[in-house]
Formats: structure tokens, sequence, C-alpha cells
């Protein structure tokens, strides 16, 4: 009886093992690049991704970036969120269109993941600074040390960020209500 009771135990432990196993997040390798200089750059010398990667994440990440950036009702909101400097009008930002009196942060800089399982080349998301001298994405879900290395991440880093085109601007009480600018992510650094 007592041998029987071993045998079951070690094998709910190994079904539980392999569920656990199952629910972890799939990972890619991904890189940050202030501009798509850089991300060339690292092509040509043998980089991760490819000039043409480098291109089309790039663009991506602009379009990704026009219609999900957050959008505020001044640009004192806007710099309390992503500094001194960080900001400008819509119009400006998106290169022309956009309401006036709508204020977002600058892009400064991208991120690049290899999805090579699923769905082919590469992803990418904008990043902006915020107002403690780090990095987040568009949807604030996480947080970088820096806009230039590599690390894997998880593929939900890549999800398509919700968009802010048409939504109500949000005010200087809007973020702290909320907790903060990408509060509830996770901070993450990047290696050389």
């Amino acid at each position: 009886m007592r041998r029987r009771s071993r045998t079951v135990a070690l094998a709910i432990l190994g079904a539980a093992s392999f569920a656990l196993a199952g629910c972890r997040e799939e990972e890619v390798e991904a890189q940050a690049f202030p501009d798509v200089e850089s991300c060339r750059a690292a092509a040509n010398n043998g980089g991760l991704f490819s000039v043409e990667e480098c291109d089309k994440s790039f663009a991506e990440a602009q379009q990704l970036h026009v219609e999900s950036a957050p959008r505020y009702d001044s640009v004192a909101a806007c710099e309390a969120e992503h500094g001194a400097g960080g900001c400008g009008s819509e119009s400006e930002v998106t290169g022309g269109s956009g309401m006036g009196g709508i204020f977002m942060p600058l892009l400064t800089g991208y991120l690049i993941g290899s999805m090579l399982s699923g769905r082919g080349m590469a992803s990418a998301q904008p990043l902006y600074r915020t107002a403690d001298g780090k990095f987040t994405n568009a949807a604030r879900t996480s947080t970088y040390s820096s806009n230039t290395g590599s690390a894997r991440l998880g593929t939900s880093t890549f999800a398509r960020p919700p968009s802010t085109i048409g939504k109500p601007p949000m005010s200087v009480a809007s973020p702290a209500s909320r907790g903060g600018f990408g509060s509830t992510g996770a901070s993450r650094g990047f290696g050389g």
C-alpha cells in the first residue's frame, strides 16, 4: 500500500511539472535600438537582424507609435510622465496628422523580437522615455533600463497595443490615478 501511494505521488508530481512547463510563456531573442541607423550598423556587423528586418521593424514601430502612443491633454501632463523635452504635439510627433491640443511622447527607440516560431520574421514595439530616465513600450506593460542592448523577452511583449486614436487624452491626474506610467510592468535591463 505504501509503495503504491509513493508511485501515485510521483506520477502526480511529474504531471504537475509538465503542466507548469506548458504554462511558461515562450521567449524570443530581442534587441533594442535608439534608432534605425543603430540597428543597420549592428546588422552590418553580423547582428541578430538583417538591414531589411531593421527597416521593416522600424516602420512597424513608427506605425504603432502613431496608433498607440499615450496621448495627453497638455504638454505638462506628457512631460510629467516622459520628462522635460520628451513630448511634442500630436501633429509634430506623427508627422502632420493629428488634432491640436493633444500631446504625445517622442519615439526614443524601438524593440525588435525574432518571432521565428509562428509568425516568421521580426516584430517590433516603439519605446518611450519615462520621467525617471528608463524606457517603456506603447502598452506600458514593460520598463527597460536602456534603449540599447539585447535580452530574451516573452512573446507577449510584442502584442499589439490598443489604439489611442480618438480616445480622450489623459490629464495630469490620469496617470497618477492608475499608479503612474508603466507601473504595472516589470522592469528589465538589456545586456550589451
